[in-house]
């Protein structure tokens, strides 16, 4: 693999969201968990449709299945039914090898917590998923130092976690999820960590960040986050409740 390399697949032309390829389709998605004698739905029959440059943001009340969610799109957990296909491949019929890659070069991760290697410098830890991939040095190198300047770190990439601010540190986890040109970039709670100018300064990243390169799946509990998506996903008891317009959603599923 090279890193940051032009992408094979053909940018969408403008114009209407519909004209633009599918990044993420899901097909009657479910996720069953036995509880002793019980049977939980995290989700139920979930059919969602995401395309290539769409910024999305989901919401719900707690327990209504948005962890679940985001944990299937990320490869990490598995449906009980349903397909769910990334970039026009089914996920559900990958090997474990397969998912592993898939993981590691087509879905990039942002996390509340960062999750950065404490000892290890900006530019170390946003290069980590290219040394998974098997990236010499000096493209993952050449690779990370873009990543950085893309989120406008170029000037910290010899700096470790603790000497950097909070804002400065997601940014630098936004780098290592970009770093590989995901087909999606899936964030958690991305501003959670943080105090609301920064917060606002981390959305504003994002935005500028839109590309029909890739799609951004954002979930939230915020409805001021929310309100920056273009596109509003609000789940209830394992179903989609809603999916449209952020300004309009019923505020009883926006509840955390």
């Amino acid at each position: 693999m090279e890193a940051l390399k032009t992408s094979s697949r053909t940018a969408p032309p403008p114009g209407p969201r519909e004209q633009a390829p599918p990044c993420v389709e899901l097909e009657q998605l479910s996720r069953h968990y036995v509880v002793g004698a019980e049977t939980v739905r995290a989700l139920d029959g979930v059919d969602l449709l995401v395309r290539y440059g769409e910024h999305v943001a989901i919401m719900g009340p707690s327990g209504s299945g948005k962890s679940t969610l985001l944990q299937i799109l990320g490869c990490l957990d598995s449906p009980t039914r349903g397909r769910y296909r990334l970039d026009g491949e089914d996920v559900g019929e990958l090997p474990e090898s397969r998912l592993a890659e898939v993981r590691n070069q087509r879905i990039g991760f942002v996390f509340q917590g960062f999750h950065l290697l404490p000892r290890a410098t900006a530019r170390r830890n946003v290069e980590l998923p290219l040394v998974y991939a098997g990236v010499p040095a000096p493209k993952r190198r050449e690779a990370a130092l873009s990543a950085l300047e893309m989120v406008g770190l170029s000037d910290r990439s010899h700096h470790a976690p603790d000497q950097l601010s909070g804002g400065q540190r997601q940014r630098v986890a936004i780098a290592r999820a970009l770093v590989t040109r995901p087909a999606i970039l899936l964030a958690d709670e991305p501003t959670g960590n943080l105090d609301s100018r920064t917060g606002a300064e981390i959305l504003d990243l994002f935005d500028s960040l839109r590309s029909p390169e890739r799609a951004l799946v954002m979930v939230t509990h915020d409805k001021a986050l929310a309100q920056r998506a273009l596109r509003l996903v609000a789940l209830r008891n394992g179903k989609l409740e809603y999916d449209g317009d952020p300004a309009h959603v019923p505020a009883d599923l926006t509840h955390a």
